[in-house]
């Protein structure tokens, strides 16, 4: 699938004035063109900005072992010390994580077994 130069102009241009997946669905309709395409148009001009994927609650989302790893920098341990530490509940390795100082922040966590603001 060829683009001219007045193409890639245009889909520039396009996607600059409004950077969504909206755009690229209306570029792909008008140009006669898959998404992917475009997609792959856009990025190989150096202009397609992925979207960034967030939870539920509007976080980046971390996973428990990127957490158990951030408990035992912060302790000044091992990994290899905290084997098995990866299944327990998210919420309580939030609230190790806090407790042990790898992460400042003003949300409040909850006790996972009491429900407690801690």
């Amino acid at each position: 699938m060829n683009y001219t130069e007045e193409q890639t102009e245009y889909l520039v241009e396009q996607y600059k004035s409004l950077p969504s997946m909206e755009t690229v669905q209306y570029l792909a309709d008008e140009l006669g063109k898959t998404t992917k395409s475009i997609i792959g148009k856009l990025s190989r001009e150096g202009v397609y900005k992925r979207a960034v994927y967030k939870n539920k609650s509007g976080e980046l989302p971390i996973t428990k072992v990127e957490l158990v790893n951030n408990i035992a920098e912060n302790l000044g341990i091992e990994v290899e010390n905290l084997v098995g530490l990866e299944k327990s509940p998210k919420a309580t390795l939030k609230a190790l994580e806090v407790a042990t100082g790898a992460q400042q922040t003003d949300e409040p966590y909850y006790d996972a077994v009491t429900g407690v603001k801690i």
